[in-house]
């Protein structure tokens, strides 16, 4: 491995955290662009419609300049866009900086990194809650799905939705649940028009003696034109990012950073979200269907870890492994896609 790297000795831990630090913001945008090139590859060309899910994830570290977050933690607070798994685009922020700002502007650098042509369909949390996102994805070839915030005027809304509005709601495979769902017409001070807001409200398990409503409410702000059970449906989905965070974060070792610099961090993160796409490109484009959802912990144990050496045999070297028929055949077809995989 030194001879092909072109490396005399693998350097230890405080070569590496000198060479982040000297690379700094500029390695970060070098490897981004990289990683962006991985991402035409790992999209489904035939798909008309791209959902893009935005979202923010803590990353706890005590460090020389990382800042509190909201959860009372030092660390650092990352915003990521995924289309179907694949990170499209990442932003490594300070820990102190609030999700919601320069939301569009990160939204649009997604788009970028996407198949032009299609239409989006946009989805997050209320930190997107703004009338400048919302008017963009209102725009023609656009939608958008959004938790909004529990404003008064929103709660205005809400109360004053009739009683006969209210109806069972039911999950996506027709199971009965203890929540009703309605919807009316809302819009925001700075928005150019309406759009709808879809309800969902459950008894309170522990209403409060100084409180009249009885009920919990969650509120959906969206232009979609499903019935307003599917857009629930279709939303509620974007809690994926949980575990494409996870993946990244436990799988590919980023939920520690290793310097107390915020760009060498950044750097280092953005290392991360390549080798994270390499192995979404793996399993596309490489791997059986089978492995479309397997975490790289799954990939490890059933295709890396294998006991083999290597033996001189007629003039030449030869791999043995230890592997059975179906671990063969897997190994030899990703062998052969891996040669013809151009990128």
């Amino acid at each position: 491995m030194r001879e092909q790297l072109g490396l005399e000795a693998v350097p230890d831990a405080g070569t590496v955290g000198d060479w982040l630090r000297r690379q700094g913001k500029a390695g970060a945008e070098a490897v981004q662009e990289v990683s962006r090139g991985l991402v035409e590859k790992c999209l489904e060309p035939e798909a008309e419609e791209v959902i893009l899910d935005v979202d923010a994830t803590e990353i706890e570290a005590e460090k020389q300049e990382a800042q509190w977050t909201y959860n009372h933690v030092q660390g650092y607070m990352p915003l990521l866009g995924y289309v179907n798994g694949v990170c499209v685009a990442h932003e490594f922020r300070e820990g102190n900086r609030s999700p919601s700002a320069g939301i569009l502007e990160f939204a649009q650098s997604c788009e970028a990194a996407l198949l032009a042509g299609k239409r989006i369909y946009f989805r997050s949390d209320s930190a997107a809650y703004q009338a400048e996102v919302i008017h963009h994805y209102s725009q023609a070839g656009r939608s958008f799905s959004i938790t909004a915030h529990q404003d008064a005027a929103v709660k205005g809304e809400v109360k004053n939705l009739p009683e006969a509005a209210w109806q069972p709601y039911r999950t996506a495979d027709d199971l009965t649940t203890d929540r009703e769902i309605a919807e009316t017409v809302h819009t925001l001070n700075a928005t150019k028009e309406a759009f709808r807001l879809i309800v969902l409200r459950w008894k309170n398990p522990q209403p409060s003696l100084f409180e009249a409503d009885r009920y919990c409410y969650h509120a959906v702000a969206t232009n979609r034109k499903e019935r307003a059970c599917e857009v629930i449906w279709k939303h509620n989905e974007r809690g994926n990012c949980e575990n494409w965070h996870k993946e990244l974060k436990i799988g590919f070792g980023m939920e520690q950073m290793p310097c107390g610099q915020l760009e060498a961090n950044g750097l280092y993160f953005a290392i991360g979200v390549l080798a994270y796409n390499l192995g979404q490109l793996l399993k596309r484009r490489v791997l059986p269907a089978s492995y479309r959802t397997a975490t790289v912990a799954t990939l490890r144990w059933k295709r890396y870890r294998l006991a083999g050496k290597l033996v001189r045999h007629a003039r030449g070297w030869m791999l043995q492994i230890k592997a059975d028929a179906e671990k063969w055949l897997t190994l030899q077809s990703a062998r052969l896609c891996c040669a013809t995989l151009r990128c």
